[in-house]
């Protein structure tokens, strides 16, 4: 008798508070692989300072939702930029213009979020020091 090949995703049986806690666990999954990564480490340990000081920074609670917000923002982007690196690399080594755009794409928006955290920062400070 021939054995059952496990279910490609076995999220798709689970319901109610065993599949939120089961996703939890996937999520911190997803945490740890990351932290592998050098440029989310970086980010992650200047979230660690960032965070904290927002709530020193901001004057209220919009301006302090803004400084959280970038950084969380450029953490998310750069999850999604390790994400797409990972499906591509498992495609395979070759060097492919689709696969290169890919990469560059998800480098962009990196880029993007580190300027929008940087300005929304910056701004922050200005506006404390400043005036």
């Amino acid at each position: 008798m021939a054995e059952r090949a496990p279910a490609a995703n076995t999220q798709q049986g689970r319901r109610g508070l065993s599949r939120v806690w089961h996703a939890g666990l996937i999520s911190l999954n997803g945490l740890r692989a990351a932290w592998g990564e050098a440029a989310f480490r970086q980010e992650a340990i200047l979230a660690m300072v960032l965070v904290p000081l927002a709530f020193w920074l901001g004057r209220n609670w919009v301006e302090t939702a803004a400084l959280v917000g970038s950084v969380v923002l450029v953490m998310i982007v750069e999850l999604l930029n390790t994400a797409v690196e990972a499906a591509i690399d498992r495609i395979g080594p070759e060097w492919h213009d689709l696969s290169k755009r890919a990469k560059d794409t998800g480098s962009a928006a990196v880029l993007l979020a580190l300027l929008l955290a940087g300005g929304i920062w910056a701004a922050a400070l200005w506006h404390r020091f400043a005036i």
